[in-house]
């Protein structure tokens, strides 16, 4: 699958959902997925991030929103070219889902820019699968 792209400001946001049947329990009202995000910086001075902000939507239209420092416990400095990896989860109430948000970014000059997280889908069945 190819992953959800946005760039902002020459930074590159790329997400790949996966879901984890794993560690789901449906019959329990429980859905879980993981999100791999993948940070380019396509300018040419560092970045900085030290926000995230997320709004996540469940099947029933229930939104969640998250904000706080960082991401999984950083505030990653990016260089001119370079890639931040980091993988997180999310679960839901419901058997889908999306998320979308953005990233409060700093540069090198002190400048503060928000860059868009690309919308992206949950779903714990394939596309085009019926149950």
């Amino acid at each position: 699958m190819t992953p959800y792209q946005a760039e902002t400001h020459g930074v590159v946001v790329r997400v790949k959902p996966t879901y984890l049947g794993s560690q789901s329990d449906p019959s329990a009202g429980r859905w879980v997925w993981a999100y791999e995000i993948e940070i380019e910086n396509r300018r040419d001075t560092a970045v900085q991030l030290l926000t995230r902000h997320w709004i996540i939507t469940d099947a029933r239209g229930r939104i969640e929103e998250v904000n706080g420092p960082g991401v999984v416990g950083e505030q990653p400095v990016i260089g001119p070219s370079q890639v931040h990896r980091y993988t997180s989860g999310c679960p839901l109430g419901t058997a889908s889902g999306s998320m979308v948000g953005c990233y409060g970014f700093v540069d090198a000059d002190g400048a503060v820019m928000e860059v868009e997280i690309p919308a992206f889908s949950l779903d714990s069945q394939p596309r085009g699968v019926l149950n």
